[in-house]
């Protein structure tokens, strides 16, 4: 049984995305129907998704280290304690 599947994109995308499929001899619905069947293989998307994270992140990130590596800092070892720290 078939069923059909309706997406919006970019004008530009498509097309790019329509060149490369053609130059691999297959057409758009192979592509998407070869993304579909890899992602039910593989139980997620079939590729790595990363973000770049901007100059915040890169910053807050870099604090968190620099705060975990401080002694002076207190920790705790369990969420019980750092509840009754929060609360206090």
């Amino acid at each position: 049984m078939n069923a059909n599947l309706n997406i919006r994109t970019d004008k530009e995308v498509k097309e790019n995305a329509e060149k490369i499929f053609s130059e691999l001899g297959m057409s758009m619905t192979t592509a998407i129907n070869l993304f579909l069947r890899q992602s039910i293989r593989f139980g997620g998307i079939p590729f790595e998704l990363r973000v770049t994270p901007n100059a915040e992140t890169l910053a807050a990130i870099e604090e968190g280290r620099i705060i975990a590596r401080d002694e002076s800092v207190k920790g705790y070892t369990d969420m019980e304690s750092l509840i009754e720290a929060l609360e206090s």
